[in-house]
């Protein structure tokens, strides 16, 4: 999976996820898409999320979880690049 984050305040999900089964053990997978929708909303954050390859549930959820939780390491990070400046392109961070 790949999946691109902006922790912009405008809260937007574009889930491109082919999950073949309903459930995984008692899991209902289509909660996948649900969590990250209410993620999205709450958090304020854009997500994009892509399945690149896979036709087992299991690993494609795993993957998808696994790459979401790399983009947000990334995106939280401190850059060192960016000293003493805002990092939006906007020069402004806020949910207003």
């Amino acid at each position: 999976s790949s999946c691109i984050q902006d922790l912009s305040g405008r809260p937007h999900l574009s889930c491109g996820l082919s999950i073949p089964t309903e459930r995984v053990g008692t899991y209902d997978t289509q909660l996948v898409e649900h969590f990250f929708q209410s993620l999205v909303n709450t958090s304020g954050m854009t997500l994009h999320i892509r399945q690149l390859a896979g036709n087992n549930s299991h690993h494609i959820i795993e993957a998808t979880f696994k790459a979401f939780a790399r983009a947000l390491r990334q995106a939280t990070e401190y850059d060192l690049r960016r000293q003493g400046t805002i990092p939006s392109s906007k020069g402004v961070l806020s949910r207003s």
